[in-house]
């Protein structure tokens, strides 16, 4: 937590919300790129065309988010709650999503190439059309969910749980099926 994601600039004085209550809250198109947003409570909030370019959610709570073609490239959501949160066009290259929850959440159609989704709980997650080539999925809980149409190319999914996913039509190419449950 907290490294630098390479080729992502971070503002010399950025946004501070550490901690901030803003559920409910319309930061529709909001630029908060590089922002300090650790533990902060956007509960049903809307994100939606927002700049997060580089920001720290860090253990934040967005269950129920809307962040549809959100900019979310290089941010670290580590330990966050995005519970049935919406993600679809999302822009999410090399975002760090380990140990978050994702249950239920629409990730359909969304950009997340190199990605880190380790112990990532993904259960009944729409990952429909989606891009995911070089992610991590290591140890993640994917049961139930539908990857229909998505690009896997060269995921990892070592000791992933794969049960009743749907895999229909996907790209699998150099994917890692290492010690996965399918």
């Amino acid at each position: 937590a907290g490294e630098r994601t390479p080729g992502v600039e971070k503002p010399t004085n950025p946004t501070i919300l550490e901690g901030a209550i803003l559920e409910g809250a319309n930061l529709l198109g909001a630029n908060l790129a590089g922002a300090n947003l650790k533990g902060v409570i956007l509960k049903d909030a809307i994100l939606a065309g927002a700049d997060l370019l580089g920001a720290d959610l860090e253990g934040a709570n967005l269950m129920g988010a809307a962040l549809q073609n959100a900019c979310l490239e290089g941010v670290n959501l580590m330990g966050a709650n995005l519970e049935r949160a919406n993600l679809q066009w999302a822009s999410a290259n090399q975002v760090d999503f380990t140990d978050v929850n994702l249950e239920g959440a629409n990730l359909e159609h969304i950009t997340a190439p190199s990605a880190s989704f380790i112990n990532a709980n993904l259960n009944n997650a729409n990952l429909r059309i989606a891009t995911f080539m070089g992610a991590d999925f290591e140890g993640a809980n994917l049961e139930f969910s539908d990857f229909e149409g998505a690009n896997l190319e060269s995921a990892n999914f070592r000791e992933a749980s794969l049960v009743k996913a749907n895999l229909e039509r996907t790209n699998l190419f150099r994917a890692k099926f290492v010690q996965t449950t399918v």
